[in-house]
């Protein structure tokens, strides 16, 4: 009888279904005639409902929606067109060329979502297949195509200097630009010391797009991001499809394998999987397997007549090398300098990391004894629970939410050569911080004992950082009413971010020399200074200053408000308000010298005579709150449907988080813990037949309170200004496309012993071209990424030259689902200074400095399936 039961129950289930389907089918093809392979076809009202084109152009849909529905075509690079379907039958759809994606629907960093065109913004969309052409190496690479944005993508993938508009990088990381996963940041702060948001986020196939926004509505719409978000969108398995590739190094040691699937269960159910898994010494000779780890996320949507509700995942566990600045061998003028690598040390291939060099041994937070891996680099432990909901609550009223809790944790650890140059100079230099006479020391590598003759040195300060616990939480909910042409919304942001980590850092003796560099023992008449090549638990060339504890918790609470105002068919203006309220409580540790025995060998060797620990019995309370206002007012004039122009005035700020306190002091003891920004843009967008063009003036004012380099051992306290334009554009000639930025920024520093100076490290033009051409299922082409001289640092005296990037691409369709491809990464090998720890040099003799370059020419092949 149940059995019975449940098999009418099925009948009747399936019977009303297929009583209420409605058959569409149709053909999608541009305004030439051209059918559109791999259209996507969907219905607005139930995204879960939906398919692509196949070879021919042609879908069919099988639709359960009430009719009348809406039914939506769009493809990447044109147009989206909607159709009102009243019954079964034939839908086609003729697309036109949208190359700038101007007729896109931007979510990240605005009031009111609304396309490109119709809004008063900058802002730019990234597609996967753009992605690619690029030929990235990280994560910010990809950032590197986007105006106005300067990624010093050289340290790895991860702790990336990222900025906007000629904004200061003035202690590291992205301080006023936030980096956001389906529109929640991935930290509060994007400038923690070696935690920078970016170790946090990788790139994989399961993104659907990336948004940027600079300036802007962003100072509102998100806290601690006046300059800027960049917000990776997920795929969620709305139409159904997938891929599997695998990426390898053809000329360097790289295996990454990337998956990702999602479909519509039913036609209010849909779900998508994805991740990656990697493993690889990577583009630098580190001696090792550098890169080794993945990720996979997944989520779930529910759609329903009003809205819809997702929840989702995120599990990460992935390290990769974290590359600092190296020694490199520079000559000539301060003015016209000549940086070059030094013989057994490429500039772009090279790299302290070594196999003799692979743990740190000493001390830990708790006084314990530990051994750190080395080959851990920037080690990122994530995993992430999330959910988000949108709704139309009736009578004009809407809600939307989006919550995330992630449990963080890591390890930062790298090798910084804290000085390099001749051998004798190194010995000099050691002995001055330890007091003891090398004049006749006999030097022998620590791993097997020969002599060491070499004429370069460098003393290493390994950057050991454990990331205890950086778990975050955020909520970010807004209710939305309409009153005919106006629209008010008001919400509430709450972030809680926890930062606990413990810089546990010793110093090395080493050889200079690009791939597997030996340490280096030093023996005196006193006997073995150093034990395998470690010359001191702590920094004594820095003073020891930096064993210390940081334990602290922010509670950000953020009330805001926005008003959206259609004045006619062709003018809107918004209006939108935050207020941040930063609540801050936790204690730091600072560090203490005494005579241990590390080893436990009952003997007191020399490097155990003066040990860094962290003194945990100073409690030092961090203690205090704060609050900023925010605000931005903009207009967009549609001069007619391909032509606009806007205007913005904002006013944000951002908050620091451990750089604005010294564990080793009390309370708040770095300065204001608050930098504001004020701009100003004036905007024309422009829609061609077969492209389009986007140009932007901008205005920024940073008045800067100070922050902590761990680098420099400095606080940096500037204000600036900066004046500038950029122009995006992009361009379809059929079997020909083209794309491109151009950004200009005349950058000043407007206080201090600097005043009138240009920021360290802000070129004036910065510019990128991608060229691309397609036959058949094939296509070729080049991505040029380059920049204008800029100044090593804030004095002005050095110089690092502008440098312009070549990669290229090419892609080989086998069938209309596999595909083979070969890119290449900086094919010239081309030296690219992105920073120096030096400002200057002595003119007229050779000089090493301590700079980073771009990572040299890197060629990897892979191989895709799609389905």
């Amino acid at each position: 009888m149940m059995k019975q039961t449940l098999l009418l129950l099925m009948l009747l289930f399936f019977a009303s279904n297929l009583a209420a389907q409605t058959t569409i089918t149709g053909t999608v093809s541009d305004d030439s005639g051209e059918t559109l392979v791999g259209a996507t076809i969907f219905v607005e009202e139930s995204p879960g409902t939906g398919t692509i084109t196949d070879i021919d152009g042609n879908y069919s849909l099988e639709v359960s929606q009430t009719t009348p529905f809406t039914l939506v075509a769009s493809y990447t690079g044109f147009s989206r067109v909607t159709k009102t379907v009243e019954s079964s039958g034939q839908v086609d759809f003729t697309l036109s060329s949208d190359a700038l994606g101007l007729d896109e629907i931007i979510v990240t960093g605005v009031a009111n979502a609304k396309s490109k065109l119709e809004s008063s913004v900058s802002i730019t969309t990234l597609k996967p297949e753009g992605i690619l052409q690029s030929a990235p190496r990280t994560t910010a690479e990809i950032f590197r195509t986007i105006p106005g944005i300067r990624s010093e993508a050289s340290g790895g993938d991860g702790n990336t200097n990222i900025t906007v508009r000629g904004v200061p990088i003035s202690a590291g990381g992205s301080k006023y630009l936030q980096l956001q996963e389906d529109g929640l940041p991935v930290f509060l702060f994007g400038d923690i010391a070696f935690a920078t948001s970016d170790i946090f986020l990788r790139a994989d196939n399961n993104i659907a797009r990336i948004e940027a926004i600079r300036g802007g509505s962003a100072s509102t719409q998100a806290s601690n991001s006046p300059a800027g978000i960049i917000n990776f969108i997920s795929k969620t398995g709305g139409v159904e499809g997938g891929s599997v590739g695998t990426t390898f190094g053809l000329d360097y040691n790289s295996f990454r394998t990337d998956f990702e699937y999602g479909a519509p269960i039913n036609d209010k159910l849909n779900f998508h999987v994805g991740g990656f898994f990697r493993s690889g010494e990577g583009p630098r000779h580190t001696g090792y397997t550098a890169n080794n780890g993945g990720q996979i996320k997944a989520n779930l949507t529910k759609h329903f007549d009003k809205g819809y509700a997702r929840v989702y995942i995120k599990h990460l566990n992935d390290r990769t090398a974290a590359y600092m600045p190296m020694p490199i061998q520079v000559t000539g003028t301060n003015a016209d300098p000549t940086w070059e690598s030094i013989d057994g040390f490429s500039a772009t291939h090279g790299t302290p990391h070594s196999v003799f060099l692979q743990s740190n041994f000493g001390l830990g937070a708790d006084g314990e004894r530990r051994q750190a891996d080395v080959t851990d680099g920037m080690r990122a432990l994530s995993n992430s629970i999330g959910a988000e909901f949108k709704f139309d609550l009736g009578d004009d009223w809407s809600i939307e939410s989006r919550s995330r809790f992630s449990a963080n944790s890591g390890r930062f650890v790298a090798p910084f050569p804290a000085t390099a140059g001749t051998t004798e100079d190194m010995l000099n230099a050691i002995a001055g911080v330890t007091g003891r006479d090398l004049t006749d020391a006999t030097l022998t590598y620590a791993h097997d004992g020969t002599p060491f003759t070499g004429n370069l040195a460098q003393v290493i300060h390994m950057f050991d950082t454990e990331l205890k616990n950086f778990d975050n939480l955020f909520s970010d909910t807004k209710v939305s009413k309409s009153f005919d042409n106006l629209k008010v919304s008001v919400g509430f942001f709450k972030g809680l971010q926890n930062i606990n980590m413990a810089w546990l850092w010793n110093s090395y003796f080493m050889e200079v020399k690009g791939e597997n560099a030996g340490l280096i023992d030093i023996t005196t008449d006193e006997g073995q200074l150093t034990e395998s090549g470690q010359y001191a638990y702590g920094v004594p060339f820095w003073g020891n200053c930096c064993q210390r504890v940081y334990d602290n918790k922010y509670d950000i609470s953020a009330p805001y408000a926005s008003l959206a105002f259609e004045a006619s068919d062709n003018l809107s203006i918004d209006a939108s308000f935050r207020h941040d309220f930063g609540r801050v409580r936790g204690v730091g540790s600072g560090g203490a010298q005494g005579t241990l025995d590390i080893n436990n060998d009952g003997i007191i060797s020399p490097i155990e005579e003066s040990v860094s620990v962290v003194n945990l019995a100073q409690k030092n309370p961090v203690n205090y709150d704060y609050d900023f206002a925010s605000y931005s007012l903009g207009a967009n004039y549609k001069l007619n449907n391909k032509q606009a122009v806007f205007a913005r005035y904002s006013h944000g700020g951002s908050a620091k988080a451990d750089r604005a306190v010294d564990p080793n002091a009390a309370l708040l003891s770095l300065g204001n813990p608050k930098d504001i920004i004020d701009q100003a843009e004036l905007g024309w967008k422009q829609k061609f037949k077969s492209g389009g063009l986007f140009i932007t003036a901008f205005y920024a004012g940073t008045t800067e309170e100070g922050g902590f380099e761990a680098t420099t051992q400095e606080v940096i306290e500037n204000d600036y200004t900066a004046l500038g334009a950029e122009v995006e554009g992009a361009f379809d000639f059929g079997d020909f496309d083209v794309r491109g930025a151009l950004t200009y920024t005349k950058a000043e520093i407007s206080s201090g012993d600097n005043d009138g100076n240009t920021p360290r490290r802000q070129p004036d033009l910065m510019y990128n071209l991608i060229p691309s051409y397609s036959f058949g299922k094939s296509s070729v082409g080049l991505s040029l990424i380059g920049q204008t001289d800029a100044f090593a640092q804030d004095n002005n005296e050095l110089v690092m030259p502008g440098y312009l990037i070549v990669n290229g691409f090419v892609n080989v369709g086998v069938t209309d689902n596999l595909s083979f491809s070969l890119s290449a990464n900086n094919l010239f090998d081309t030296i690219g200074i992105t920073e120096s720890e030096e400002g200057s040099m002595t003119e007229g003799q050779v000089n090493y400095l301590r700079a980073r370059s771009i990572t040299g020419r890197s060629i990897a092949g892979s191989v895709r399936f799609n389905f």
